[in-house]
């Protein structure tokens, strides 16, 4: 579980770097004008230079930021941990008491001897 707290902070590290480094780069003069014969650009596209520190530092990391987000993929898919996943479940007690069905309403009870029921009412 440390790994992947660790590697969620060299994650956002190589995030910002990454944003840094983009955000430094000097335009190549590639847009729409150019394409089209304004500006003073010496191609269609642009000038094309060699490689540049700061290019070179954008591939690298590049690479590592899709590398750590696939490393973080990974590592997620377990799901996270759980403080109690290791502990056993309590026991029931032992005087738990049994469980009862209530009881049906069956017939009314039985008149006592001697005693004649009363006609039921028609409704």
């Amino acid at each position: 579980m440390v790994l992947y707290y660790i590697l969620t902070t060299f994650y956002v590290l190589v995030c910002l770097c990454l944003l840094l480094v983009i955000l430094l780069q000097q335009g190549k003069g590639g847009d729409m004008a150019s394409a089209f014969g304004g500006g003073s650009s010496q191609t269609a596209f642009g000038a094309r230079g060699g490689a540049t520190v700061l290019s070179k530092a954008t591939a690298v990391l590049a690479v590592l930021f899709m590398l750590s987000a696939l490393a973080l993929a990974i590592i997620g898919q377990r799901g996270p941990g759980s403080i109690v996943s290791g502990t056993p479940t309590p026991a029931r007690p032992a005087t738990a008491p049994a469980t009862t069905t209530p009881a049906k309403p069956g017939p009314a009870t039985p008149a006592p001897a001697g005693t004649t029921p009363a006609p039921a009412q028609k409704k």
